[in-house]
């Protein structure tokens, strides 16, 4: 017992010494903290402090996109996701519910304003185990008016989350160019980040700096009375202004929408451009996407006038024509042979046609599109001096728009057979950006002007202007007196009975350009591809001729054209540059020239004159006499006396020797009818537009009843069939 007693009595003494150690070494402890401050080398008060030291994020808002008038083309918007939350724990009044309460109720007015179905929301809002859920795309970036109609319905449970989203309110608007930007998670943080375009390459400036706040606080997140606040301000992105005109830009886009649901081709890219100062108007493509869905997105990622070098095909006659004149070795009514061309070295080019059009002047070969015409220039010229010419409209450089990915373009230019198919724009590629810089230079007079997108940068929290871009000269390759020559050449091409530009005319404007019909490389390797419609269709031009106001270039990659027909590569770029350029012209206030009115005349009595006398008395009046016979005496005429015609008509008279027959190349059907009706002839006329054959051959002798057989044709029509002839022995680019 005794023994038991004291065994207690020394655990009591054990338990009592290492009590008063644990006691002391906890006074110990207390004393240092008092007197240092610190715990384990941290300082508590700063511990304290972080522990109730509070900070919130305060975010930047991007910077905006503009067009040139301060059109917005990208911004910042405030959206909202929808919730619903399932869980009835946050329910703490019943009759005050916070949790969705009947899901059947629920999902039947939710589908009125939400593109789901009732059956599809009950699903999600029936799941189980789940605090709250979401409604997948159709919930995420709501505007404000669909929030509102959300809580007009008062339904337990289903609540917003704010969020900023990137808002692009044009739609389908120089996509590639603008880009978008998209939610990315950066350090941790989600961000709107540029993916593509303008919103990527000008990323870290559109994007700002974040700010935030630091304030005390309690244990509940109140902030604390008399406390200390740290705010930074954030830095806001800055604002971009586009020289892109909205209005342009959707002209623009509205054609290529139309064309790409009529001919779907595979490629098409359009720039319009102020030559004077290289500002860039409108810029579009086809494949294209949607800025706000981003439907469309996946067909294509590149900015095709931007990142796209090809063949450009006659277009780059455009060039040579501009060196051969400046080089004084133009001379528009010295004459050649047309239809081929053989290289000293060997080998040999042909026309488009393949056979040409005999001997011929160099303008209309210029009209016609000659490639043979554009070989004795660069003859005339030496293919040194031409390279220099390449040099000088700056071919196989980049332009230095401030785009990613821009290419320079090759020059291919060893061997002499390369020299020459440059000349006419093959196997040199260029690209959209650089044909348009060289134009400038025809269309201003010789000054070339570098293209540019960017207007200028704008701090939007002090309207200070960051960066204002100006227009720069970027070389003289040609003088004044020579633009301007090419100018009144380029207008013949449009106007021109033998020009291949007759679907680029306006009403009221004169047109000054040049179209391409580039073959396009097979792609393995072999030759080029083939078929009526395998080809680049283009076409570069300016207007109005004396004082070009805008540029623009078309180029259409093998359309769907109707072979039937002979559809031309003109009609579906024709269907975009026209409208686009004449609603242009309007809306920039550039005034049509006045049209002049058309002299009536009305036709005077010949019969029974002499010819010569009555030739005289006719071409007083201004109008074309066409004789029919070889006698000395008028006895009939078309039209007769006192009828009203327009001035340069046709008048004709059947003297009273043999008839014969004139040639009517060229003729129209009315014409060709007066003939008729005063030879008494038996007509069958076929086809429409011109005349391009006749059975009778012309200065033979008719009589009363003959049969005449005239085909028309347009001069579209005429061009296409002639290409048809060569078929596939076509091995150089078109007009």
């Amino acid at each position: 017992m005794n023994q038991v007693k004291g065994n207690m009595k020394r655990g009591a003494v054990i338990l009592f010494l290492i009590f008063s150690l644990l006691f002391f070494i906890l006074i110990f402890r207390f004393m240092v903290i008092q007197i240092t401050g610190e715990v384990d080398g941290k300082v508590l008060a700063a511990k304290a402090a972080q522990q109730h030291l509070r900070s919130a994020v305060l975010e930047a808002t991007r910077g905006n996109i503009y067009d040139q008038h301060g059109e917005v083309i990208a911004e910042d918007t405030v959206s909202y996701s929808l919730i619903a939350i399932l869980d009835p724990k946050v329910t703490t009044d019943m009759e005050h519910p916070r949790h969705v309460v009947d899901p059947e109720m629920t999902a039947e007015k939710l589908a009125t304003v939400l593109s789901m179905s009732k059956e599809e929301i009950y699903q999600i809002l029936t799941k189980k185990g789940r605090f709250q859920v979401e409604f997948g795309s159709a919930g995420r970036n709501l505007t404000v008016h669909e929030k509102e109609q959300i809580e007009s319905l008062n339904l337990p449970g289903i609540t917003f989350i704010e969020d900023r989203k990137r808002s692009y309110p044009n739609g389908v608007f120089a996509s590639h160019l603008i880009g978008f930007a998209e939610k990315e998670v950066v350090d941790g943080k989600e961000e709107l980040v540029g993916v593509l375009g303008i919103e990527k390459s000008f990323n870290n400036l559109l994007k700002g700096k974040d700010g935030y706040i630091q304030y005390e606080s309690d244990i509940w997140e109140y902030i604390l009375p008399n406390s200390t606040k740290m705010v930074k301000k954030p830095e806001n992105g800055k604002d971009i202004y586009l020289t892109i005109d909205k209005k342009i830009q959707t002209f623009l886009e509205d054609a290529l929408t139309e064309v790409e649901k009529e001919y779907s081709p595979k490629k098409m890219i359009a720039i319009v451009a102020d030559p004077k100062t290289g500002r860039i108007l409108a810029m579009g493509q086809r494949p294209s996407f949607h800025l706000e869905t981003r439907e469309g997105i996946n067909q294509s990622w590149h900015n095709e006038v931007v990142e796209w070098a090809y063949e450009p095909g006659s277009t780059m006659k455009i060039f040579s024509l501009a060196a051969a004149v400046e080089e004084g070795v133009f001379h528009p009514e010295d004459t050649y042979v047309s239809g081929s061309y053989r290289l000293e070295s060997g080998g040999s080019i042909r026309d488009h046609n393949g056979k040409g059009w005999g001997k011929i002047t160099f303008l209309e070969g210029v009209q016609r599109s000659s490639n043979v015409a554009f070989a004795y220039l660069l003859e005339k010229m030496g293919t040194d001096v031409f390279r220099e010419y390449l040099d000088a409209f700056k071919f196989g450089v980049p332009t230095g728009i401030g785009l990613p990915n821009e290419p320079s373009g090759h020059i291919l230019y060893n061997w002499p057979i390369e020299k020459v198919t440059t000349a006419f724009g093959q196997g040199t590629t260029v690209t959209p950006l650089q044909l348009i810089q060289a134009m400038t230079a025809i269309a201003n007079d010789g000054k070339m002007m570098k293209p540019y997108v960017i207007e200028k940068i704008v701090d939007p929290d002090t309207n200070k202007v960051i960066k204002q871009s100006e227009p720069a000269v970027v070389g003289t390759p040609i003088s004044k007196q020579t633009a301007k020559e090419v100018r009144d050449i380029l207008e013949t091409v449009v106007s021109a009975p033998e020009g291949t530009g007759h679907a680029y005319q306006l009403e009221g404007y004169d047109v000054a350009g040049k179209t391409g019909t580039a073959q396009i490389p097979n792609p393995d390797g072999r030759g080029y591809l083939t078929g009526w419609d395998n080809y680049l269709f283009s076409f570069l031009g300016m207007a109005p001729k004396d004082d070009p106001q805008l540029i623009m270039y078309v180029a259409i990659q093998q359309p769907d054209l109707d072979d039937e027909k002979y559809e031309s590569g003109s009609a579906p770029v024709s269907k975009i540059f026209n409208p686009v350029m004449k609603n242009s012209l309007q809306y920039l206030n550039i005034q049509p020239k006045e049209m002049k009115e058309a002299k009536i005349v009305e036709v005077p009595n010949v019969i029974g004159m002499s010819v010569e006398k009555a030739k005289k008395t006719l071409e007083k009046e201004g109008v074309q006499v066409i004789v029919l016979g070889k006698g000395s005496k008028v006895e009939r005429q078309l039209p007769e006396e006192h009828i009203s015609i327009l001035e340069h008509e046709k008048v004709i008279i059947q003297t009273d020797g043999k008839l014969t027959i004139p040639d009517m190349t060229g003729w129209s059907k009315r014409d060709v009818m007066k003939v008729a009706e005063i030879a008494e002839l038996e007509l069958n006329m076929v086809g429409k537009g011109f005349v391009i054959n006749q059975n009778l051959k012309p200065n033979s002798p008719v009589k009363k009843g003959d049969q005449l057989v005239v085909t028309f044709q347009t001069p579209e029509e005429k061009m296409n069939s002639e290409m048809e002839e060569t078929g596939e022995e076509e091995e150089l680019p078109l007009n």
